[in-house]
């Protein structure tokens, strides 16, 4: 029996890509026209850790006597996360083409602008970083901002609630919008009122700044499952 909420009607365990050729590089590959390019794959070491990744929530399946055809795994559409999605449906002998594996956009990685595409990771850590703590609805120029991210996620969650009810529900995605996911979902599961019994009301009254701008604290890393509700 899969546990639920008053508010969502599936399980989610949060899995972040494995290691990639840009983590390697520590390049940023944020649009979706680089993110889907054959030369920003996974490493040998990010297949490794997506492995890894799918023995554990095999044994998290069984431990809470979860049947596999209940599964369904969501995935953003980069090669990153294709790829991690694809190695875990191996492990757990799913065929990655059925109807356990959708693929939504609104799971893709934060654009960070044109500015920083392509650019090293440093550039952007030092003043994203800063633009976060002063307001998570300013865009770095071009980009997205937390705000943006919190609208798509909370779109790619309706879309999974409507969808599957009583499922597991792994979501294969990235560091940023999987921190950014975690942070809305813990504050909306804590949002009691009346008025705030469905999903999109209680994300709309904990998207606050002192909630958003807390995102980085439920980072991930690369390969890393996690359980979320």
């Amino acid at each position: 029996m899969v546990s639920t909420t008053s508010f969502l009607g599936n399980r989610y365990w949060v899995l972040r890509h494995g290691k990639s050729i840009p983590n390697e590089k520590g390049l940023i590959v944020s649009s979706m026209k680089n993110g889907t390019r054959p030369e920003y794959g996974l490493t040998s070491e990010g297949v490794k850790q997506a492995q890894l990744a799918g023995l554990l929530f095999q044994k998290e399946l069984k431990e809470n006597n979860i049947p596999l055809e209940k599964v369904r795994i969501c995935y953003s559409s980069f090669l990153r996360t294709t790829h991690t999605a694809e190695v875990v449906a191996s492990v757990l002998n799913i065929p990655f083409e059925g109807a356990q594996f959708k693929v939504m956009e609104d799971l893709r990685e934060r654009y960070f602008g044109p500015s920083f595409e392509l650019e090293p990771h440093d550039k952007f850590a030092q003043e994203i970083c800063a633009l976060h703590e002063k307001n998570p609805s300013t865009r770095p120029e071009g980009g997205e901002s937390v705000y943006d991210i919190v609208a798509r996620l909370t779109r790619a969650l309706a879309t999974i609630e409507a969808q599957f009810q009583g499922c597991p529900i792994l979501i294969v995605s990235h560091g940023d919008p999987l921190q950014i996911l975690q942070t809305i979902v813990h504050a909306a599961k804590q949002h009691i009122g009346t008025g705030y019994d469905d999903l999109e009301s209680r994300i709309q009254a904990i998207r606050t700044p002192p909630i958003l701008s807390q995102h980085r604290k439920f980072a991930l890393l690369t390969g890393e499952l996690r359980s979320v509700i």
